[in-house]
Parts: C-alpha cells; sequence; structure tokens
C-alpha cells in the first residue's frame, strides 16, 4: 500500500465520465470495420466527432447510472468507489459536463475515508478502430479546460482523534491538487466488439493495448458488468452497482479470496443497498446493513465461487463484506487481513 494519504479518490472525476461514454461505442461492429480505413484517416476526424457524439445519447442519464471504481494505479486493485448524484451536459462541440457526487476510499493512514466531489470539465473527443480481426474501438477524451474541480472529506475512520483535523485538511487540499493533475491526464473508452464489453484505461491508452482484468471473457451470451480486483480491509465493504436486470434474465457472480481466510458476497436491491452506502459513507466504522440481503455466500480463500442469482427485473448491488458475523476478521489493530477478491460479475439468460 502506498505511504499516500489520499491517493484515489484523484481518479473518480476522469474515471467516472468514462464509464458514462462507455455506452458512446457500443454500436459499432463488423459493418463499421469494412470502412475502418476511413474512419481512421485523420482528415475524417470532424466525421467521427459526429458519430461518437450521436452515440452518446442522454450522457447524463447514463453517467447517473454507473459507479467509478477508483485505484492507486490502472492495474492495482480497486480501494474505493464514487457515486455520482448530480449532472449536466449541455450539447456541444466538445463534452462538457459538470457533476457531483460521494464516494469513499481506503488508505493506510485513514482507514475508510469518504468525501464529497464536484468537478466541471471540457473535453475533446475521438475514436479510432484496430487493424486485423478483432476490430475494437478506442474513444479518446482530452481535456481542453478544467474549470473547477472540489475534494471535501466528510468522515475518517483512523481513530486518532488529535490527528483529525489535521488529516481532513490535508486531504481537501490533496485531494483538490490530485483531481486536477489526473483530469488533465484524459482517459481512453475502448469497447470489444467480440464480448460486447466496454473498459476504460487511465490517460491515453495506445491502440490495441488493454487494462488488466482478472478473468477471461468469452462470448456474446451475457453482459459483463465489472470484470475487476477489488481489496476490502479489516471491516469494510464495497458496493458494486447499481446493476439493471431485465425480465427473464439473472445475475452471474465469479469469485476467487486471497489474503484473507473468508468474506461475504451479498445481493441486495437497489433501495436497501443505497440505504447501506448512505450509512457507510455517514459513519467511521461499518455498522449495519440498513436491511437483509436478497441472497449471502461466504467466499473462503482458495475456493472458486461460481452463482447464478435469479431474480425479479429491477436494480441490484453486489456487496462484499469483510466485516460480518462468522467472518469478521480478528479485532487486533494491527491485524489487518485485507480481502483481495478477484470478481466477473454479468447479466444473462435466467433460464
Amino acid at each position: 500500500m502506498s505511504s499516500r494519504y489520499y491517493p484515489s479518490p484523484l481518479q473518480l472525476a476522469f474515471a467516472i465520465v468514462c464509464v458514462a461514454l462507455a455506452s458512446a461505442v457500443v454500436g459499432c461492429g463488423p459493418k463499421e470495420c469494412v470502412f475502418r480505413g476511413t474512419l481512421n484517416d485523420p482528415a475524417n476526424r470532424s466525421m467521427r466527432q459526429a458519430l461518437l457524439r450521436q452515440g452518446m445519447g442522454d450522457f447524463c442519464k447514463q453517467m447517473l447510472e454507473r459507479n467509478a471504481p477508483l485505484r492507486l494505479s490502472p492495474d492495482s486493485p480497486i480501494i474505493g468507489r464514487f457515486y455520482p448524484t448530480h449532472c449536466v451536459a449541455p450539447e456541444s462541440e466538445d463534452l462538457f459536463v459538470r457533476f457531483d457526487g460521494f464516494g469513499y476510499a481506503y488508505t493506510n493512514v485513514t482507514k475508510k475515508m469518504t468525501f464529497n466531489m464536484s468537478a466541471t470539465v471540457h473535453y475533446r473527443y475521438d475514436f479510432l478502430l484496430t487493424e486485423g480481426d478483432r476490430c475494437d474501438v478506442y474513444a479518446y477524451f482530452r481535456p481542453n479546460r478544467i474549470e473547477a474541480s472540489d475534494f471535501r472529506t466528510h468522515v475518517i475512520e483512523a481513530p486518532a482523534a488529535s490527528l483529525l483535523n489535521g488529516l481532513t485538511s490535508m486531504g481537501d487540499t490533496f485531494g483538490n491538487q490530485l483531481v486536477a493533475s489526473k483530469l488533465r491526464g484524459g482517459f481512453t473508452v475502448i469497447r470489444t466488439t467480440a464480448t460486447n464489453t466496454n473498459e476504460f484505461g487511465l490517460g491515453i491508452v495506445p491502440i490495441g493495448q488493454k487494462s488488466f482484468h482478472p478473468y477471461q471473457v468469452h462470448g456474446k451470451d451475457r453482459v459483463t458488468y465489472e470484470n475487476e480486483r477489488v481489496e476490502v480491509h479489516q471491516n469494510e465493504r464495497d458496493f458494486v452497482g447499481p446493476i439493471v436486470v431485465d425480465s427473464g434474465r439473472a445475475l452471474f457472480v465469479t469469485a476467487s479470496l486471497d489474503g484473507a481466510p473468508a468474506a461475504r458476497v451479498m445481493i441486495m436491491r437497489k433501495a436497501e443497498a443505497e440505504a447501506s452506502l448512505n450509512l457507510y459513507y455517514a459513519s467511521p466504522q461499518a455498522g449495519p446493513l440498513a436491511a437483509s440481503p436478497l441472497t449471502s455466500d461466504i467466499l473462503q480463500a482458495g475456493v472458486p465461487f461460481m452463482r447464478a442469482i435469479s431474480v425479479p427485473p429491477g436494480m441490484y448491488y453486489v456487496v462484499f463484506d469483510n466485516s460480518l458475523g462468522q467472518v469478521s476478521p480478528p479485532a487486533g489493530v494491527l491485524d489487518d487481513r485485507a480481502a483481495v477478491i478477484n470478481y466477473l460479475i454479468q447479466i444473462g439468460d435466467g433460464s
């Protein structure tokens, strides 16, 4: 773990934008590949911009339906998330977006830290298609202007009360500086046509390269929501969602655990999960859940986990928990057995 105090909320500003933009390139497929020579021509940038702008659709609607995973570096485990709550994105030649929201992250000094974040950014955007049989889409978003960014610490779990005020002030200053520097790096949205999956890379990812994902996904029978690795520390949780499940579909969760003897994976309805998330945000400690989960399973170290969960149509969260009941770690202050969880969440045919 890095010795920096507030390393990750930095990435939320452009991470949430690129998560929202993932759907902007879903329409590209084999027929577009026939014309990739024309599309990739540097002289046709304005045409590519027009196509991508059309594909964005209701940008803010997309943005508010996803969370943004936070991490120390592109290939490191997730250590927190940002949940956007408001968004304004008027039509313009560049992407202009103003947003705010809340989130949480874990650092070795603060333990759990929750925060509020807002930003206003203009992005220039473009896309290219890879050569060969794959024909993946790389959409690039380069910042044109950063009008404002603001990061404010809400609560800190670290019990050293005498340091609390200093940590909070440091977090606000450092968070703002780090957010501004990361916003200037831009981001890349990658559409893999072979599997109908989207991912984002921090900064400008060279065409043809990919970020790390723990599971290999093949075929198009299921929609992949997230394919990630998360680090859930002692007495902490991680809320993945909201996940939309249509009629006749089911949630498929694949996971493996390392670093701790056991952890818990739960499925919760959106309303109950978000009530629990709000409690988690407001309190320095993990605290209770607002309601019982629909399902609750134990992940055991070294034992692969695979489950299909049939649920009524609606919106759900997958919650990873390293604090409850029989899987609660020992209470020793220095015995922080972080649960490192590789997971794959998909939506597929429920029959």
